[in-house]
């Protein structure tokens, strides 16, 4: 598992290959991920959006943003975590992911940017 703190928010990812809905031979290669957030602060926050850069063998990045994380915007009290799983493809075997999410401190209003570790998308065996 990777994992960063950011502005006392730690974000933990850790990647899977789904052997079962990848088509190597269609350059299609399916990676879940299982992210924990867990809020250090001593106040609380909500996680408003995300901003993923997807990175394939070649150095083609593809970014993806939007609002909270699988239709939801938690928030998260001082202790808390959240806990997600999400899916990305790739078209090679190997391949990396990163971002950042924008919180929001519920007490002081201000909005503030956690960064998302980066982590490796690979199929089995390419690692040999």
């Amino acid at each position: 598992m990777e994992a960063l703190t950011t502005n006392g928010i730690t974000i933990g990812v850790e990647s899977f290959f789904q052997k079962k809905h990848s088509n190597p031979r269609e350059s299609r290669f399916i990676h879940s991920y299982q992210v924990t957030i867990s809020n250090e602060k001593e106040s609380t926050v909500q996680l408003i959006a995300r901003h993923w850069y997807i990175v394939n063998a070649a150095g083609a990045v593809r970014e993806v943003s939007g609002e909270g994380v699988i239709g939801k915007q938690p928030t998260l009290s001082p202790g808390d975590s959240h806990r997600y799983v999400s899916w990305a493809p790739i078209n090679t075997n190997i391949g990396k992911m990163y971002g950042y999410y924008t919180f929001k401190d519920t007490q002081s209003n201000e909005m503030f940017l956690v960064n998302i570790p980066e982590f490796k998308l690979f199929s089995p065996g390419i690692l040999n």
